[in-house]
């Protein structure tokens, strides 16, 4: 059968359409099809079921009409009933849909236009849908494109298959960008939106220079060396951490590249920012040692509990540690995830003499002891009087100028001094009003029952009712930097674990939950 030109110019253009769009060309025909319907409809009406089907091969067009089976007709536009239908095929049944030819029809202006936009709004979905699941895949992605215009600092970037935008936010600082100017960027989200799939470049986030590197050095790109952290002042100085999983590769001067070719290329690609690299460590002490690079350190005392740790450094050191407007701590601070205080040795010094001066004070007062006795217990390293009262006779004996005698007086005056305390503690708690019951709470003691009635818990249903955050405090992140908030019982050292089972406990006394089953012993064990 010979075809028509009209008929091969509808197969052609739904090629080039598809083609040029790069979307499937049976999306481009059903978008045909669906125009054709709608054009149809308007010849011979709305409430009409118009089919259209186009063939792929010939490029043929049918219209036909679908007419559901009924037993007794309200609209022959819609409905046929059931003799009718079975004229036509004798299996049909009540339900049914029958199909009936359409003759075909000349299009008017006002249906062609119609078809026009559905067609145009049909491919503009598939080309939308088609970029969304292209690049929705390339999260994490470094691409490359050409900036097509510059709209109120913000870049927008011809990727080849879509567009992508480089946020004013997300530009280093004093970068300009020309139109035709080629640009690498990082892909950090892709969002469907009702414009069309946005595309959010960056050239700011820590891990393009992840990927940069990742390019520049193959060690990093077969998987011997790992970057394990990045921290990055965009534009000014950077920090990366690297660690090699094979003991003969040195991974900092794999990254660094012979007379630093590599991390040259990187240094280049990000508009001439320092970059510091760091050998990774899975002690956070050497980690933190090595990241504060090229600070020398002379101490490091870690808090784990609230990620925090004092770094004692020399004392003309301390403005090489913090960095210019603090830029080396903070990068180290991004880096390891600790926050970090810099002390200079004069500083800590000082701290010391302060703290040795309190705990003389301390055990002068509590002991009625001259000032001689109360600085020989602190220098031996002892921090409370409770620690001086349960300690083994023989350690207080064992300090020069103490004999047995004077340790056990010692001893004796600690415990009277505890004693006192207690019964002072006590005294408050009863004003206060807290149940004698709290005192069954393992791990309560009575001058944590004083700062719980203050604080308006005064009985197991109160502490029952308290989140292990209320009792020992919490942290969080602001503006960069960590906030922490007072709990109940801040200053009794206790950890979270520890409050978190005096509110079990106090639940179960409570009789909120069950105490939890013990495991029954081996068969073997109790016999």
């Amino acid at each position: 059968m010979a075809v028509s030109a009209n008929r091969l110019e509808l197969l052609q253009i739904a090629d080039a359409v598809a083609r040029e769009k790069s979307i499937d060309k049976g999306i481009v025909i059903a978008s045909m099809e669906d125009a054709l319907q709608k054009a149809a409809r308007l010849r011979y009406g709305q409430e009409t079921e118009v089919r259209a089907e186009i063939n792929q091969k010939t490029g043929e067009v049918r219209f036909s009409r679908l007419l559901n089976v009924v037993e007794l007709v309200d609209n022959d536009a819609t409905q046929i009933s059931l003799v009718d239908a079975r004229k036509r095929n004798p299996a049909a049944e009540v339900g049914d849909w029958i199909a009936e030819t359409l003759p075909p029809f000349d299009f008017g202006r006002i249906a062609a236009q119609s078809a026009k936009q559905v067609i145009v709004q049909k491919v503009r979905e598939a080309e939308r849908d088609r970029q969304y699941e292209e690049f929705k895949d390339r999260i994490g992605d470094i691409v490359n494109g050409v900036v097509k215009r510059v709209e109120y600092g913000n870049v927008i970037v011809d990727l080849g298959r879509g567009e992508g935008i480089i946020r004013r936010d997300e530009m280093i600082p004093r970068e300009m960008f020309r139109p035709g100017d080629r640009v690498r960027a990082y892909v950090y989200d892709v969002r469907r939106e009702q414009r069309g799939p946005q595309i959010f470049l960056s050239r700011t986030h820590p891990q393009l220079m992840a990927k940069l590197f990742r390019q520049e050095v193959p060690e990093i790109y077969d998987g011997v060396i790992e970057v394990k952290s990045v921290a990055r002042d965009p534009g000014s100085r950077a920090k990366i951490a690297v660690i090699s999983r094979d003991s003969s590769i040195d991974p900092v001067g794999a990254c660094v590249g012979m007379r630093g070719s590599r991390v040259q290329a990187v240094v280049n690609e990000l508009q001439g920012e320092k970059i510091d690299i760091i050998p990774w460590s899975a002690d956070a002490a050497t980690f933190i040692v090595n990241a504060l690079q090229p600070a020398e350190v002379v101490k490091v005392v870690l808090d784990e509990d609230s990620s925090r740790i004092e770094v004692v450094v020399p004392d003309d050191q301390l403005s090489l540690a913090i960095g210019r407007r603090g830029q080396n701590v903070r990068l180290a601070s991004q880096l390891t995830g600790w926050d970090i205080d810099i002390l200079t040795e004069a500083e800590e010094s000082e701290r010391r003499q302060k703290e040795f001066v309190e705990r003389t004070n301390t055990f002068m007062e509590a002991l009625n002891v001259d000032e001689v006795v109360g600085q020989l217990l602190a220098s031996e390293g002892f921090r409370s009087v409770e620690e001086i009262a349960f300690v083994e006779p023989a350690e207080l004996a064992s300090i020069e100028g103490f004999d047995e005698d004077t340790a056990a007086e010692i001893q004796n005056r600690a415990r009277e001094y505890l004693e006192q305390i207690e019964a002072e503690h006590d005294a408050r708690r009863k004003e206060l009003g807290v149940s004698d019951d709290l005192k069954q709470i393992e791990g309560v003691t009575t001058a944590m029952l004083v700062k719980l009635g203050e604080n308006d818990v005064k009985s197991v249903e109160d502490l029952a009712g308290c989140a292990t955050d209320d009792l020992v405090g919490w942290t969080e992140k602001k503006d960069g930097e960590t906030v922490k908030y007072s709990g109940f019982l801040d200053g009794f050292e206790l950890s979270r674990e520890e409050a978190e089972a005096m509110i079990m406990a106090a639940r179960v006394h409570a009789g909120w939950i069950e105490a939890a089953a013990e495991e029954p012993a081996d068969e073997t064990e109790a016999e």
